[in-house]
């Protein structure tokens, strides 16, 4: 059974930091690509960041503008998304999305509030 399960939400005020965790089982961590995306209320869900297998290729959305960092730890499949500098506009729930031979996976979600 695949699961996706994703921590380190929570409430923090602008300019502060976050990092999200998501743990993967029930597939092979390892030669999947990793991907964080976020959903606020109205709007579609987005990309926000995405990591290939080995960490070839990592890829920001424009908006993230050198604030998060994503990685990998396949040794605990587990991949990892390093927030800083966030603002309100950063508000939404965390999704991490798992892509392995075709095949596409999704956590439950975690919410991060940006607010003072």
């Amino acid at each position: 059974q695949v699961q996706l399960v994703e921590s380190g939400g929570g409430l923090v005020q602008p300019g502060g930091s976050l990092r999200l965790s998501c743990a993967a089982s029930g597939f092979t961590f390892s030669t999947a690509t990793m991907n964080w995306y976020r959903q606020t209320p109205g709007w579609e869900r987005e990309m926000v960041a995405g990591i290939t297998r080995g960490g070839t290729i990592i890829n920001y959305s424009d908006f993230v503008d050198g604030r998060f960092t994503i990685s990998r730890d396949d040794a605990r499949n587990t991949v990892y998304l390093q927030m800083n500098s966030l603002q309100p506009g950063d508000t939404a729930v965390y999704y991490c999305n798992a892509n392995e031979l075709g095949r596409t996976y999704w956590g439950q979600g975690t919410q991060v509030t940006v607010s003072s």
